[in-house]
């Protein structure tokens, strides 16, 4: 059974730092894609970041372009997002999910990210 869960999550002040960590088990990670994704209260969900199997394809939103960057350590099977510069903004739950079986990401739209995890809070506030 495949099962994503998300840590690193907290409280911090704008201009901050948080280190998020995405643990897949039931699967063997090198071979799959992983994206990031947050819902903010009373707002639709949105792709934050996606790193394919290779490393070879990484994408962001907009808005976190140069603040965050996302990488993976398949001998732990996790996927990081570093989130550097926090905004108030930023403040969301933060899900990883897996677009099982794919190698590289699709579309942050796609139905193919099926696996999800329970995700973990994001508040940056001073």
């Amino acid at each position: 059974q495949v099962q994503l869960v998300e840590s690193g999550g907290g409280l911090v002040q704008p201009g901050g730092s948080l280190r998020l960590s995405c643990v897949v088990s039931g699967l063997k990670l090198d071979y799959y894609a992983i994206g990031w994704f947050r819902q903010a209260l009373g707002k639709e969900r949105e792709g934050v970041s996606c790193i394919s199997y290779d490393y070879g394809t990484t994408g962001y939103l907009d808005s976190v372009k140069g603040r965050f960057t996302i990488s993976r350590d398949n001998a732990k099977s996790t996927v990081y997002l570093q989130m550097n510069s926090l905004k108030a903004e930023d403040t969301a739950v933060y899900y990883c999910a897996a677009p099982l079986p794919l190698e590289r990401c699709p579309p942050f739209s796609s139905p193919d990210f099926s696996k999800w995890g329970q995700g973990t809070q994001v508040t940056v506030s001073s």
